[in-house]
C-alpha cells in the first residue's frame, strides 16, 4: 500500500516538475521576443497534455506538420487555439487539412499545391490562408519556391486568379549549419525577397507575415525581419516519436 502511495506521489511530482519545465520555457522563449513578433510553439510529435499545458500558460498558435496528427489534437484541445501546419503537405491531404480549418498553411511549396489548395478551399466554401515557402537553404530536401520562381510569381501577378486563398506572406529556413554567418545570410535572403514583393505589388493587402526561425537560430532571424517564430524544442523538450 505505501509503495502503491509513493509511486502514484512521485508520479504526480513527475507531471507537476514537466508542467513547470515547459511554462517556465515558455516564459524564457516570449521574454526575449520583441513587440511584434508572433511565437508559434511547434507541437509536433508532442502530446496533447503538453499543449495544454501551453495553452494553460496563454499560448494560442501551434504549429504541425502532419495532417493525419493535426486531426487527433485538433478535437482534443480548446476551439480557440489558431493552427499552423508547418510541415510539407502533399496534395492528397489538401481536402482533409483544409476540414481541420487551420489558422494558417504556412509551408505552400509550388504554384499547383496553391492551386489546389485555391480549389478545394472554394468547393468548401472557406477562405484558406497560406504562407508560400521560399527556398533558399543549401539542403536540397527542403522544399519551396526559389527567389527568382517567387518573385516572377508576384511580378506577373498571377495571385489575382486565387479565389479563395489569401496570401498573407513567406515561409522560410536558413540551412542547417552552425556557420552564423550563412545563417543570417540566408535570412536576409528570405527578408529581402519579402521587400521586394512589396514593392513589385504595393497593393496586395494582408501581406505582412514573415515567418522564419526556430529554436536554433530565430534570434538571428528576427535580426533579419522575422515577425514570425516557430519554436519547439526549445518549450517542448526533445521530441516524442
Amino acid at each position: 500500500m505505501n509503495r502503491d502511495y509513493s509511486d502514484s506521489t512521485s508520479a504526480r511530482a513527475g507531471e507537476q516538475e514537466a508542467t513547470s519545465t515547459i511554462v517556465s520555457r515558455l516564459d524564457n522563449i516570449l521574454a526575449t521576443l520583441p513587440e511584434g513578433v508572433n511565437l508559434v510553439a511547434v507541437s509536433k510529435f508532442h502530446p496533447v497534455e503538453a499543449l495544454r499545458e501551453a495553452y494553460d500558460a496563454g499560448q494560442r498558435h501551434f504549429g504541425e506538420s502532419r495532417v493525419q496528427e493535426l486531426t487527433v489534437k485538433v478535437p482534443a484541445l480548446p476551439a480557440d487555439i489558431l493552427w499552423h501546419f508547418i510541415g510539407h503537405l502533399q496534395t492528397n491531404k489538401v481536402r482533409q487539412l483544409l476540414r481541420q480549418r487551420p489558422a494558417l498553411i504556412e509551408s505552400v511549396d509550388t504554384e499547383r499545391l496553391l492551386g489546389i489548395i485555391d480549389q478545394e478551399a472554394e468547393r468548401q466554401g472557406i477562405v484558406a490562408r497560406v504562407l508560400l515557402q521560399l527556398h533558399v537553404a543549401r539542403e536540397e530536401t527542403k522544399f519551396g519556391f526559389s527567389p527568382d520562381e517567387m518573385l516572377d510569381y508576384f511580378a506577373g501577378r498571377r495571385f489575382e486568379s486565387l479565389k479563395a486563398t489569401h496570401i498573407c506572406g513567406i515561409m522560410g529556413m536558413a540551412s542547417n549549419t552552425d556557420d552564423t554567418a550563412r545563417v543570417s545570410a540566408d535570412f536576409e535572403t528570405i527578408a529581402s525577397t519579402f521587400r521586394r514583393i512589396t514593392e513589385l505589388c504595393p497593393d496586395l493587402r494582408g501581406f505582412d507575415t514573415l515567418s522564419m526561425g526556430m529554436s536554433h537560430d530565430y534570434p538571428l532571424a528576427i535580426a533579419a525581419g522575422s515577425n514570425s517564430v516557430r519554436i519547439g524544442t526549445a518549450i517542448f523538450g526533445e521530441r516524442v516519436y
